[in-house]
């Protein structure tokens, strides 16, 4: 008798213990659906009236960053001083990702630069552009109002053989958006990211083409001329 009551003692706790992960599945609140954005980029692409093809070559790594960038959710200052993220969205790849993809692919569309690579690659270059993403974000600048889109870029160009840095620059890009709709918000940073790609690669392919001229050895003379 002793021995059929033991054992009905441990099928019952062993029944609790079973029946304990299933109460717990039932306890956890369902996962937050999230809506997953990739960068939107302009349709038309910006003009270029020099069309030379550059002799030197280009590694574009993915910008430094800290804090909350380091995140795929979309940050938004709803105030100053006072960082948030909107709720239900994210980003398909961190900003610093999103951005060193942004570059290449404006200098690829660009087009005076055909030897480009990105650090995974593992290639010489002779040049490396580097930087520092320091928003990439929206803010409410009026509570009346649609927020703005910020991204700050402060940005070096950087001669692969001396390591000695050509150009620095900081960029900033603001753009509104429509209105306060996250889609909308979306499109605002896609928006400013074509703007301040454009106007970093014009300033890069400047920098780069100044600095190789300067590196690069003169032509050797032929045997019995002189320089004029």
């Amino acid at each position: 008798m002793t021995f059929q009551c033991s054992a009905l003692r441990v099928l019952r706790i062993l029944c609790v213990f079973c029946a304990l992960p299933f109460a717990a599945c039932t306890i956890l609140p369902a996962p937050e659906p999230v809506d997953i954005y990739l960068l939107p980029a302009s349709v038309d692409a910006p003009s270029v009236t020099d069309t030379t093809l550059r002799p030197w070559s280009l590694r574009i790594t993915r910008p430094d960053s800290n804090g909350q960038l380091l995140g795929q959710r979309i940050l938004v200052m709803p105030e100053p001083n006072r960082l948030s993220v909107y709720k239900g969205a994210s980003w398909h790849d961190p900003a610093a990702l999103l951005m060193r993809n942004r570059l290449f692919s404006a200098f690829r569309t660009d087009g005076r630069v055909n030897a480009l690579s990105i650090e995974e690659m593992r290639t010489f270059a002779d040049f490396e552009l580097g930087s520092e993403l320091g928003a990439f974000h929206s803010e409410y600048l009026q509570d009346d109002k649609p927020p703005e889109v910020v991204i700050r870029l402060d940005t070096r160009l950087i001669d692969t053989v001396s390591r000695r840095i050509v150009a620095s620059r900081a960029f900033e890009a603001r753009e509104a958006a429509d209105d306060s709709s996250i889609p909308a918000v979306v499109a605002a940073f896609g928006r400013a990211a074509d703007r301040l790609s454009a106007e970093l690669a014009n300033w890069a392919i400047a920098g780069a083409d100044a600095a190789y001229r300067t590196v690069t050895p003169a032509e050797s003379l032929p045997v019995g001329e002189e320089a004029p």
